[in-house]
C-alpha cells in the first residue's frame, strides 16, 4: 500500500487553515487526501473550523455554535477568505476528503450530507469522540471511520474496533512501535500526525506507518524518497 500524505486543514503551514484556498493549495501540491474541522453553526450549518471558537482563526469572537451562518460568513478567516461550509470544500476539489467531527451534533448533519451526495467512497470521518465514529457509522452505512488520538492508553487498539474504526490516527510524538504493530496485527491502518519535519517523517516510514497528516506540502515530495 502507498505511503498516504494528508494535508493538514488544507496546507496549514502555509496557507490559512481550513479555507478553500488552502484546500485547493494542498490539492495542487498533490496530497492525497485533504483533512478538514466540522463545527455546526447555530443555524444547523456545517461550518469549516478547527476551534469551537472563531477567535483564532478570524477577526470575529465567541463561539461558532452561537452564530448563524450568515454571521460566520462576515468574518476574515485570513486573507480574506471567508469561513467554508462542508459542501463548498467538495466543490473546490476534487480530492479524497478525510471529514474530523469536533463535537458529536456535527454527526448527523454530515451524515445527511454524506447520505445525499454519495460520498462513501470519497469522504472518510474522523473523531477523537469514540461515541462520534460510533454515531456516523450507524448513521451511512459502509463509511469508513478513524478514531484519533494525541494522548491514549493501552486499550486504544480496542477502542477503535470497538467503534468500528479501520484506522487510528495518532500523535507522532507519542507514537511506539508497539502501537503500530498492534493495531496492523488487528489489521488496522495508523497515520501520524503532525509530521512536519524531516525526522518526524524518517520516524513514520521507520515506524511503517501507512500515512501522515502534514502542514507543509515539501513532506509529500519528502515522503516520496524517504523509506
Amino acid at each position: 500500500m502507498p505511503f498516504l500524505t494528508i494535508g493538514h486543514r488544507g496546507v496549514m503551514g502555509v496557507e490559512p487553515e481550513n479555507t478553500l484556498r488552502s484546500f485547493v493549495h494542498a490539492e495542487r501540491a498533490g496530497m492525497d487526501v485533504i483533512e478538514l474541522d466540522l463545527h455546526l453553526t447555530k443555524d444547523g450549518a456545517l461550518a469549516v473550523m478547527h476551534d469551537a471558537d472563531v477567535d483564532r482563526t478570524t477577526d470575529g469572537t465567541g463561539p461558532i455554535a452561537e452564530k448563524t451562518l450568515a454571521e460566520l460568513r462576515e468574518l476574515d478567516a485570513g486573507q480574506g477568505e471567508r469561513v467554508p461550509v462542508f459542501e463548498e470544500v467538495l466543490d473546490a476539489v476534487r480530492s479524497p476528503v478525510q471529514a474530523e467531527i469536533k463535537d458529536a451534533t456535527a454527526a448527523r448533519a454530515l451524515a445527511e450530507v454524506m447520505r445525499r451526495r454519495d460520498l462513501v467512497d470519497r469522504v472518510e470521518v474522523l473523531s477523537f469522540h469514540d461515541e462520534a465514529v460510533a454515531e456516523i457509522a450507524q448513521l451511512v452505512p459502509g463509511v469508513r471511520t478513524a478514531l484519533v488520538a494525541s494522548r491514549w492508553k493501552s486499550d486504544v487498539v480496542d477502542r477503535a474496533k470497538a467503534v468500528g474504526a479501520a484506522t487510528l490516527v495518532l500523535n507522532i510524538r507519542r507514537l511506539t512501535l508497539e502501537v503500530v504493530e498492534q493495531a496492523h496485527a488487528e489489521g488496522l491502518k495508523v497515520i501520524g500526525w503532525v509530521v512536519n519535519t524531516q525526522d518526524h517523517l524518517r520516524l513514520a516510514r521507520g515506524l511503517g506507518l501507512d500515512g501522515a497528516t502534514t502542514d507543509f506540502p515539501e513532506i509529500r515530495r519528502a515522503g516520496r524518497f524517504t523509506a
